[in-house]
């Protein structure tokens, strides 16, 4: 048997389990021993009963080992399995164990979903490894999120007849090439693209409307780190408003991420009417804000006012877009009927991952037709009702 096949069988094993010892005919070395006593003490290959509930050591010997034998991704995928499948929640309840937790947006969604139950001892640990997280996918995301807005918010305010503090050297060059007089090596500026007058007002309105039901625990995270970075652009004014049965405005925690996440309330019922009541009444200027809808659409609400409250804000001019889901996977449960309810009224509805956010708050502050922009994007869009 080649290495390369001894590997494979090693890798399928490790897969299978004990019982496949027999029909495969290998033998695990001493590393491959320690990761297959990793991978059963989670997960057997019937009923995927564990065997992590014995005590804090063994917990925090096994969070030490799957680290040490296995990469990033599937160290998360692990620990993750540890609190659904197994409810290892007192992982995150132990200061000592929760340092050991290999931490991402799924830890931070599943400690605010416990904060308050978090005990004291364990709080200041628990915010620790919440800005840790926030700190790192805010520094992956804030280039992205303030390049596209700006620059969508610059297009929008170009004029065509600037004074000379305000000319758009590149685009106005890129204008007037065909007026290159290659004798003389200059170019003649028929046409001169500004920046636009700066002005102290905001420019656009940006509404984050955040569904904070169990369900929607990551895109919650997401959220409030855009609001926060979107918060940070002077030409844009951001409002951040969550809601289960009740709806909270956090817009002035913004500047504080790990603080607004903290002041959400994660589970509970939904009320989607509620919050649109809510967004309606804070918006100002229609035509120049942006409404993102955060949910599942799963409404415990008025289903009926809640679609009049939308299709009232799509009539004032305000560029609505709901979000099925804001995460990495991409992939929500929803109510479909209302999702295709809400595509009907001319609401563009899908699922959006963090790298695509900020193109399409800035196609929609564009003013561009959602639509075909997101045709050329890799999402499924929810179709309207026949």
């Amino acid at each position: 048997m080649s290495e390369a096949e001894e590997a494979r069988l090693k890798r399928w094993r490790l897969v299978l389990g004990g019982p496949a010892d027999e029909p495969l005919g290998v033998t695990l070395g001493r590393v491959d021993v320690r990761k297959d006593k990793a991978l059963s003490s989670l997960y057997d290959p019937g009923e995927r009963k564990g065997g992590l509930g014995a005590s804090s050591p063994y917990v925090a010997r096994w969070l030490g080992d799957i680290r040490e034998y296995f990469g990033r991704s599937a160290v998360r995928m692990m620990q993750k399995d540890a609190i659904d499948r197994l409810g290892l929640e007192r992982m995150l309840l132990e200061p000592e164990l929760l340092e050991a937790v290999e931490a991402d947006v799924h830890l931070v969604a599943t400690l605010l979903s416990m904060s308050r139950v978090i005990p004291a001892k364990t709080k200041e640990t628990a915010r620790r490894v919440v800005r840790q997280v926030v700190q790192e996918v805010e520094r992956r995301l804030r280039t992205k999120t303030q390049s596209a807005i700006q620059g969508a918010i610059d297009r929008s305010r170009r004029n065509r007849r600037p004074r000379p503090s305000e000319i758009d050297w590149d685009r106005t060059i890129r204008a007037n090439l065909r007026n290159y007089l290659p004798e003389h090596g200059v170019i003649v500026p028929e046409v001169l693209v500004g920046h636009g007058r700066k002005r102290r007002a905001a420019q656009q309105h940006i509404v984050l409307c955040v569904d904070q039901s169990g369900s929607m625990a990551s895109s919650v995270v997401y959220a409030g780190i855009f609001g926060a970075v979107m918060a940070s652009i002077r030409s844009v004014s951001t409002r951040m408003v969550v809601f289960d049965t009740a709806v909270v405005d956090l817009t002035e925690d913004l500047d504080d991420p790990v603080d607004l996440l903290f002041g959400t309330q994660l589970g509970g019922g939904t009320d989607i009417e509620r919050a649109l009541g809510y967004c309606q009444g804070i918006i100002a200027e229609p035509a120049k804000t942006v409404m993102v809808l955060i949910t599942d659409l799963y409404e415990g609400g008025n289903v009926h006012r809640m679609f009049k409250r939308a299709a009232a804000l799509v009539a004032s001019g305000v560029r609505v877009v709901c979000l099925l889901a804001l995460n990495d996977d991409g992939a929500p449960f929803y109510d479909a009927r209302n999702a295709a309810r809400m595509t009907a009224l001319g609401i563009p509805t899908f699922a959006c991952t963090p790298d695509l956010f900020p193109d399409l708050i800035a196609a929609a502050i564009d003013g561009r037709d959602l639509g075909g922009w997101l045709a050329r994007q890799d999402v499924t869009v929810i179709r309207g009702e026949e």
